[in-house]
């Protein structure tokens, strides 16, 4: 299990790889699931991660897969995993989901993940990673967010509000928060396109010198679109992959997900 004091030595790790979390996104993953975070120790040092977030028993997700370069080869991940995945059916989770980066899709599926689409990450360059202030947020302004997602994430969408700024429209909501590199667009959900596209536009217009890191699912087409016509470009993409029972929201309401380590 991963504790308080190895905060510096995980985002060390996500920072090594690139990554934009930060050590909050760290701290909330410790406090909010503090049973679900794992890691290998070697040589008196953190050198791999990985965490299980669960929303009920109906799903978990998995992320901060990441070994430290030096320590790669060993298996290190595939038994941090393994080892999520038993704690997952300890708990009698029904359906676990991650987004896989290629290194690590074939890891996955030997584990008895199976596909289930992709995901993109779209970026804008700017000056900054716009720190920005707790937003006041309220669960039921969450409108049909399960529906979209699958599962009630309120909790986390909660302790996500207090470091985020909440963007509320018609029938959609929008977070946004600071990253290590690049701000963080998401997650937004919307069941009209019309408002839901306005609220994202309305906030990137008034923010036109921050750096943007927005993760979407490519088949919604509105979110695509919505993306580069604001001067977004796509920079990775992920295969989001199930193992367990089906489970699935409705993508097409979905405009930004939270983040590869939540979903």
């Amino acid at each position: 299990m991963l504790h308080s004091d190895d905060l510096c030595a995980a985002v060390e790790l996500s920072t090594i790889a690139g990554w934009n979390q930060t050590v909050d996104d760290w701290r909330m993953l410790l406090d909010l699931a503090p049973e679900g975070c794992f890691g290998i120790d070697a040589d008196g040092k953190l050198v791999a991660t990985t965490t299980l977030f669960s929303y009920g028993q109906q799903l978990a997700w998995v992320g901060m897969v990441l070994t430290k370069p030096e320590y790669r080869g060993r298996g290190f991940a595939r038994t941090l995993v393994s080892h999520a995945m038993e704690t997952a059916d300890c708990m009698g989770i029904r359906t676990v989901k991650l987004d896989a980066t290629d290194q690590g899709l074939r890891l996955y599926e030997r584990l008895g993940f199976q596909s289930e689409g992709l995901v993109e990450r779209w970026s804008r360059a700017g000056i900054s990673s716009f720190c920005v202030p707790g937003g006041n947020f309220r669960s039921d302004q969450l409108g049909s967010d399960a529906a979209a997602f699958g599962s009630d994430r309120s909790t986390m969408l909660e302790r996500l509000a207090t470091r985020s700024h909440v963007y509320v429209g018609s029938n959609a909501y929008l977070f946004i928060r600071s990253g290590r590199t690049t701000a963080y667009l998401g997650p937004c959900v919307g069941s009209d396109p019309t408002s839901t596209q306005a609220l994202i536009t309305s906030m990137l217009e008034a923010s036109s010198s921050v750096a943007w890191s927005w993760d979407l699912f490519p088949h919604n087409r509105n979110a695509v679109a919505l993306a580069s016509e604001l001067g977004f470009t796509r920079q990775r993409i992920l295969t989001r992959m199930s193992r367990g029972q089906t489970l699935r929201g409705r993508d097409e309401m979905v405009y930004a997900i939270a983040g590869f380590e939540l979903g």
